[in-house]
């Protein structure tokens, strides 16, 4: 017998996720994650409908809330000089407004709903390498380092380790789709800026954003191509390569950030193009970055991750409890995904060229909210967590 029933490598949103679904579902689930507890992570941290809608489906929602996130009622794009369009959110089932919690609230939320759960953490700790039986079939991981190792038998492992995926990596994923852009990003934390919302702002091939988080602090980002990003540098400290874009993207909010006070270092991102890699095979599979990855201008991975969260752990159940064929219910977990992931994906590549006129830039935002509605009818759709799940012998 395995130690577990599954074994999740990563354990930030799309790993937390899926290992506290698969242990609500009465499986035994370890994760292991290279991380600290509670510690921070790269990212733009805006939920969309979707990922609000996932995370008050699962009762995660409230602790969010109650932790300080502000509630984001509308959101406002800007194109240049043009007169900004705003957004009102509009209250439904279990999405009162958006929320952009900081990433080490999030992603420890997650994990602390896993905990409850019954699934087992392992922070601070390596995978290295997977265990294989005689048939390939992956059954299990191995942990440490080079002076001690340990094994850790599963019947599946999941892959939610990021880009540089070890899972991935170690099994050969083929990649399915290569995108051809990537957009560079420079953001920062800011105290003392009025922002009611989110502020999408787009012009002079750059884009640019205002997102309201916890502790009272925006982040706001810069965005262009990573050529772009470097010539802007060149001569320049970080500080004055960020005002400069902040102005060409956004020259209506070009004063809303003066004065306000840097309330972190800047961080950055280089770019790389999106993909999408085969996201299982005989006894693993990949969820979040591992599997699937688009450019961040569009501020959809962290919605991506917790949809496909409750898509994987689905399949896994059905698998497992022998209702379905392992291969047959992941064959419908990628093509789900990919469904509802394609148009977004495809849209997300043409905005990151930067190559756009900005006469075209409100109708790549309006294929961006299509392709969103299409996946919030989806899980909407979709029944209460375990309602009517089959039971997994042992």
């Amino acid at each position: 017998m395995s130690d577990y029933d599954v074994v999740v490598v990563g354990g930030r949103v799309a790993g937390a996720s899926t290992a506290m679904l698969l242990a609500r579902a009465g499986l035994r689930v370890a994760v292991v994650d290279r991380g600290k507890y509670g510690s921070d992570t790269l990212s733009t941290h805006a939920l969309m409908r979707a990922g609000v809608l996932q995370l008050s489906r699962w009762g995660v929602l409230p602790r969010l809330v109650a932790a300080g996130t502000p509630a984001v009622p509308v959101v406002t794009f800007l194109y240049e000089e043009r007169e900004p369009v705003q957004i009102s959110i509009r209250p439904s089932a279990g999405v009162d407004a958006l929320y952009a919690p900081r990433r080490y609230l999030l992603d420890r939320s997650l994990v602390d709903a896993a905990v409850d759960a019954g699934a087992e953490l392992l922070h601070e700790t390596r995978v290295v390498d997977l265990l294989r039986d005689d048939t390939g079939r992956v059954t299990g991981v191995v942990t440490g380092d080079s002076t001690a190792t340990r094994s850790i038998t599963a019947d599946l492992v999941i892959g939610a380790d990021g880009i540089s995926s070890i899972v991935a990596r170690t099994v050969g994923a083929a990649t399915l789709r290569q995108g051809d852009w990537a957009g560079a990003v420079q953001y920062a934390y800011f105290s003392g800026v009025e922002a009611a919302g989110y502020h999408w702002a787009y012009g002079n091939g750059a884009g640019a954003g205002i997102i309201p988080t916890n502790d009272g602090q925006v982040l706001g980002f810069v965005s262009t191509s990573p050529e772009r990003m470097r010539s802007l540098r060149s001569g320049r400290t970080a500080t004055e390569m960020f005002d400069v874009l902040w102005r060409l993207a956004a020259p209506r909010l070009a004063d809303r950030l003066d004065g306000a006070e840097r309330a972190s270092r800047q961080h950055g991102w280089g770019g790389i193009p999106g993909f999408v890699r085969q996201s299982s095979g005989p006894g693993w599979a990949l969820i979040g970055d591992a599997a699937y990855f688009k450019d961040p201008i569009t501020a959809h991975g962290i919605t991506d991750a917790l949809r496909d969260a409750e898509l994987l752990a689905t399949a896994v159940v059905e698998a497992l409890s022998g209702a379905r064929s392992e291969q047959a219910a992941m064959a419908d977990y990628a093509a789900t995904r990919d469904r509802l992931s394609e148009e977004l994906y495809r849209v997300t590549d043409e905005i990151a060229t930067y190559a756009w006129d900005i006469d075209e830039v409100p109708s790549l935002m309006r294929r961006v909210s299509a392709a969103m509605t299409d996946e919030v009818e989806y899980l909407e759709s979709l029944p209460a967590w375990q309602s009517g799940m089959p039971a997994v012998q042992r």
